[in-house]
């Protein structure tokens, strides 16, 4: 593992601080980027099968009827507030449409382990699938049945970003912790540092279930907001698109993905295409910041 320290590089005072989610093929470009990454992974039959389940997403998504935005009177209060517009404890039931969309498109080629979750997932109760969603989102996962996870996950994922793609971006605000969705409140999944005239170069982070994204400064530690003892490291070999940044001052870590290394990179594939890299940050004695959702029980055979 390399180690290198952050160069500090603020943001353009032009930059947007909020991108919110594009949803014509942000779930299908995510599959393309597994299928890519898998083609020579040693996990090759899981991140295939994220691909697929990408995929199922965007489909997803595209059937979802038009969500129902809190009401104007709610959006006023979360902004006076500083809270976020959306609040996944008060989830659109549509999500589960979402889900059962998911599962049976899954269901016929998946694994047979998966096949039993997808199919069990498919003919659930309402209730059942509204408690896995609280467990996943509370994220005490201990004895529930995590096999089901990464598609309740994957679910929630599609309808939180049809609502966040419909916010207004100029009524979002930056919240007491970097590393909470100015959206939804969810933590991030990882940081990509962009390229674009008005943001090349700059850091944001991204949503681990709305897919939004919001800038933050490099060279602070996005758990704990300290710019002393943060540093970089990436696995001996690689082109450097992938790093993970490490605080000495929380122990705490999340990587980034960088565009300018690879334009094609996604913070939720990639991330989950070097988990060896997680191995040896967390064998360093760091502690990662945010989930990746669909990692959350997930398996293959």
């Amino acid at each position: 593992m390399q180690t290198q320290p952050i160069a500090f590089q603020p943001p353009a005072e032009e930059a947007p601080p909020f991108l919110l989610p594009v949803t014509t093929a942000l779930f299908a470009d995510r599959a393309d980027r597994f299928d890519f990454l898998a083609a020579s992974h040693s996990l090759s039959d899981w991140l295939t099968f994220l691909g697929r389940l990408s995929r199922a997403q965007q489909e997803a998504l595209a059937a979802l009827p038009e969500l129902a935005l809190p009401e104007a009177g709610a959006l006023e209060q979360a902004h006076r507030h500083r809270m976020p517009p959306l609040d996944a404890a008060q989830r659109p039931a549509a999500w589960r449409d979402a889900l059962r969309t998911i599962a049976r498109r899954l269901a016929a080629d998946a694994p047979n382990a998966a096949r039993t979750t997808l199919e069990a997932l498919a003919t659930a109760s309402d209730e059942r699938l509204e408690a896995l969603a609280t467990t996943l989102l509370d994220g005490d996962i201990g004895g529930a049945d995590v096999a089901a996870l990464p598609f309740v996950a994957a679910a929630l994922q599609v309808a939180y970003t049809q609502l966040a793609s419909r916010l207004d971006a100029g009524r979002l605000q930056r919240l007491d912790v970097d590393n909470a969705c100015p959206c939804c409140g969810s933590p991030a999944v990882a940081s990509v540092v962009r390229l674009g005239a008005a943001i090349n170069n700059l850091r944001y982070l991204h949503c681990s279930l709305c897919n939004t994204e919001w800038n933050v400064p490099r060279a602070v530690c996005t758990s704990c907001g300290s710019e002393q003892g943060t540093a970089l490291h990436e696995l001996e070999g690689t082109k450097g698109a992938v790093r993970a940044e490490t605080c000495d001052g929380c122990k705490a870590y999340l990587k980034i993905v960088y565009q300018e290394k690879d334009p094609r990179v996604d913070p939720v594939a990639d991330d989950l295409a070097t988990l060896a890299l997680d191995l040896l940050v967390d064998e360093a004695g760091y502690a990662r910041s945010g989930p990746n959702l669909l990692l959350m029980g997930a398996h293959t055979g």
